[in-house]
């Protein structure tokens, strides 16, 4: 019996023996492989971002184009400033009366939207340097014998919208010398003019060559040299900022001084004017 028991113990220490000798270990868990780099961007992050408002109402200058996106030569001046700022700018189209309170109240930066430079806009607002001016100009009939200086306008009827700034400064050379017409508007003095209710119109540059272009202004043209007087008609156009956002008008006028210096402003100007605006 004794022999018998030994022989078992043997028996079970051979076989545990055998299958150590063939049991194969666990399998290791793959190791996961690393993830490549992903490529870098061939292009400069942006700088900062910033959100340009306009009215969009007031084509060529600002307007909405076919995808309701604000579009114009004050956007094309904005695009470009953006690029060589390296900002991501978003543009939106807003209420005329909600621009200079909506960039006060930090809704968006910068305000594009033909604003004119004047005493109180100065006081509320960081205005930028000047990206525009279109200075006064007379309409008339085409092959009217007033293309020449002023004076040959001395003693004719000349239309003007009343209360605006062109009507100060006619106000100041005319007084005497001609008839003034004062309309509620510029579309009222134009009408009158092609209904020869006037002999000229002096107003925005800008302005009668666009109504000119018109088939109800077809029958006009500009005469005379330009007229630009900064006591009356002011010093043109800026950017409205916050008075506090010193460094981001800082880089606004470096943009466009250095679009007017390397041509680029001049290109963008012939695109919408045959004339220029600054």
């Amino acid at each position: 019996m004794r022999q018998l028991l030994v022989l078992v113990v043997l028996l079970i220490a051979a076989t545990s023996t055998a299958f150590a000798q063939t049991a194969k270990p666990a399998p290791r868990a793959p190791v996961p492989a690393a993830k490549p780099a992903a490529p870098k961007s061939p292009f400069t992050p942006p700088a900062f971002k910033i959100t340009i408002a306009t009215e969009a109402a007031y084509p060529p200058f600002n307007y909405l184009d076919r995808k309701g996106l604000p579009a114009g030569f004050e956007m094309d001046i904005a695009q470009e400033a953006c690029m060589r700022m390296k900002a991501e700018c978003e543009f939106i189209a807003v209420k005329w009366d909600e621009l200079v309170p909506g960039v006060l109240d930090k809704k968006f930066d910068i305000v594009m939207s033909s604003l004119e430079v004047t005493a109180e806009r100065r006081r509320r607002l960081g205005l930028s340097r000047r990206y525009y001016l279109s200075p006064g100009a007379f309409i008339a009939k085409k092959g009217a014998p007033y293309d020449g200086p002023p004076s040959l306008l001395r003693n004719k009827k000349i239309g003007i919208q009343k209360d605006s700034m062109h009507a100060d400064w006619a106000d100041k050379s005319f007084r005497r010398s001609a008839q003034l017409k004062r309309y509620a508007t510029v579309d009222e003095a134009l009408k009158a003019l092609a209904a020869d209710e006037v002999d000229a119109v002096f107003g925005d540059k800008a302005q009668l060559w666009l109504w000119a272009q018109k088939p109800d202004g077809k029958c006009c043209e500009l005469i005379g040299q330009d007229v630009k007087d900064t006591q009356t008609l002011g010093i043109g156009v800026s950017a409205g900022l916050r008075r506090e956002d010193i460094k981001l008008r800082e880089a606004f006028n470096k943009a466009i001084g250095e679009m007017m210096s390397d041509g680029t402003y001049k290109k963008l100007n012939e695109k919408y004017f045959p004339f220029p605006l600054n």
